[in-house]
Formats: C-alpha cells, structure tokens, sequence
C-alpha cells in the first residue's frame, strides 16, 4: 500500500470542518499541520486532530512540507495563499470561489502551472447522487433540444452570521450572495447547460448591513438557444427554504430540489432509460446545505495525485463559473446585458 499524502489545512473556519471530517475518513490523506490568523481558532482545531498549529501560513509550509494545501481561508486570500503553496511544489485544494478577481484566478492557475502541480477547485455538489443522474441525463441527451434551466438559492443567512467575521460581506474578500452561497448553483448551471452567451442582472443588498448583495437574480442566454434563470437571496424567513436546478427540455423535465440540490422531486422523460431506476436510490437528506460531496471530491483528488483519474474540477473549471459571477455582478453594475466571455471585467 502506498504511504498517505500529507496534507495541510488553512483557515479553521466554518467550511474547514467538512475537510477535516473527509481527513479521518480516507486513509490516503494524513493530516500534519493547521494554520489560523486567530490563534485559539488554530490551536482548537490543533488539539483536536494531534498535529501542531501556525499562526504564520508560509512559516507551517516552509516547516512542514507537505504534499497538498487544503485552502479554506476568506475567498479573496485563496490566489495568494495557493500561489505560495505552489511555489514549493505543493499541490492546492482551494475551496470555491477560487478567487474573486479574474486576474487574481489566472495567476493562481499560472503559477501551478508553472510549478506543475494541480490545482483543485471544490465543487462538491457536482458529486451529489442526484446531480451525478441529472449529468447522465444530459450526456445522454435526453432532454432533446433545451429550452430553460433555472436554479434557485433561497437560503437565510442573519446578520448575526455577517457580523461574525469582518471579511464576510466585502467585496474585497468575500463577495455578495451569487459569488459565495450560489457559487455552486452558477457552477451547476453552466455545467450542465454549456456556455453562457451573454447575461443580465439585477442585484440589491435589502436586508442586512453588508457591502455586498444579499439578494439578485439573473437571465442568461446559452449558446445553445436556451434560457438560464438564476435566483439567489439570503433573506429567507425563518430557515433555508430552498436550493434547486431545474430543466426544461423538448423530451424531458427534471428537478432537483430540497435545501442544497439533494433531492430529485421531478423525473419524467419520452424515453425510457435505466437510469430511471436510480431515482429513488439517489434522494440524499445531509444535515447542511454543504451536503455529502466533499468525501469523494477528495477521493478523486487523491486518484489524480497517483496518477489513476483526471480532476473533477481543476482551476480552468473553477475560472469558469467565477467569470459568470463576474459578469453578473457587470450587468448589475451598469444595468444591461453583458456577453461573454469578459473582456474587460477583472
């Protein structure tokens, strides 16, 4: 059996728990350092898995030296931190949104590449069973000639939770509602739909104190002839109502609904297919809208790093839906449709 990849975390926030719990749970990654700018936060998470704590992130690489970063730090510091990490030839895990400026994206892409180490984007609700059916249905083609795809992120988020942080809610570092909550929801989209050929938006910051939206919505034009409709608030009242993908199609109609895009609520096809037997089988119930994914996105990472598997979702992919986040948020700004790719928007 091949020795485990050693692995860093920084950022002991909320999001590193799910990555700490995947550490435990596949033996192929061995957990050897944790680094926090507040300290108690880094010596908590320390005493709990046995490996020691930084307050200085390049000080527990230059220390440590291990063979992958897990990033889980403020969005905007995920370039910086990946770059310097692939610097010393490690390899970087950064949680999603990779960046929140394009350029700061193709520098962290660029220096892994250069580097010649990988660069993985989490996208973790890709690998939800439901989400892996409604693919297969598209690879399939069975929805013949697509006519809408809409998603639908109406999740609640107090102040309480934007006060407990600085970052959360700036531009600089966090991003509004459709850059952080629904980056998923606009990964998904294009995903499954394929290129987006334009968008126009509206967004509004309604109910909490934050630079940034706390509610928009979006149409998208594909290149296929389609319409994308995205829908994001975190204003719902009292809980997470909703998180949702829906497609329309000339021979098919499919939702996948529930809080966090875990439960399939619409099936119906012309065509019968033998996927159709999986729908049941595929209904997830996870406790919170980060849901199953983020196990076999690292089980994947660990078949790439042994050469045995391409990446679910490497940094060119991540690029992706940040640049649709980003022309959203251009068509919010200066009130009309924005095509794509961007040209000027950084």
């Amino acid at each position: 059996m091949s020795d485990p990849f050693t692995i860093v975390l920084v950022g002991c926030g909320r999001i590193s728990q799910k990555h700490f719990e995947v550490f435990e749970q596949i033996p192929d990654l061995k957990l050897v350092g944790v680094s926090d700018v507040v300290a108690d936060r880094a010596a908590a998470a320390a005493g709990r898995y046995k490996v020691p704590a930084f307050a200085e992130y390049e000080e527990m690489l230059d220390a440590v030296k291990p063979q992958v970063v897990a990033i889980c730090t403020p969005s905007g510091l995920h370039p910086a931190h990946g770059i310097a990490a692939a610097r010393r030839g490690i390899h970087v895990v950064s949680e999603k949104p990779m960046a929140t400026r394009l350029k700061d994206a193709d520098a962290l892409v660029e220096a892994c590449d250069q580097a010649r180490v990988h660069l993985f984007v989490v996208k973790q609700n890709r690998l939800n069973p439901p989400i892996q059916l409604l693919k297969r249905a598209f690879d399939k083609e069975r929805f013949g000639r697509l006519y809408m795809v809409s998603a639908r992120v109406l999740w609640a988020r107090p102040q309480s939770y934007y006060d407990s942080a600085r970052w959360r809610g700036t531009w600089e570092f966090d991003g509004g509602a459709f850059m952080t909550q629904a980056s998923h929801y606009v990964d998904l989209v294009q995903w499954l739909a394929g290129p987006v050929e334009s968008v126009v938006a509206k967004t509004a910051t309604l109910g909490r104190r934050i630079e940034t939206e706390d509610t928009g919505a979006a149409v998208l034009r594909f290149r296929n002839g389609a319409i994308g409709v995205i829908e994001v608030t975190m204003l719902a009242f009292p809980r997470n109502l909703e998180g949702s993908i829906t497609v329309i199609g000339e021979k098919g109609t499919a939702r996948v609904g529930g809080t966090a895009v875990n439960r399939i609520e619409a099936w119906q096809f012309a065509d019968y297919d033998d996927d159709d037997k999986l729908v049941e089988a595929a209904q997830q119930n996870p406790p919170t809208v980060y849901g199953f994914g983020h196990k076999p996105y690292y089980e994947n990472v660990v078949k790439v790093l042994r050469g045995e598997a391409e990446p679910d979702t490497d940094g060119r992919h991540g690029r992706k839906s940040l640049e649709l986040i980003l022309g959203i948020y251009e068509s919010a700004k200066i009130g009309r449709e924005v095509p794509l790719p961007l040209r000027n928007f950084v």
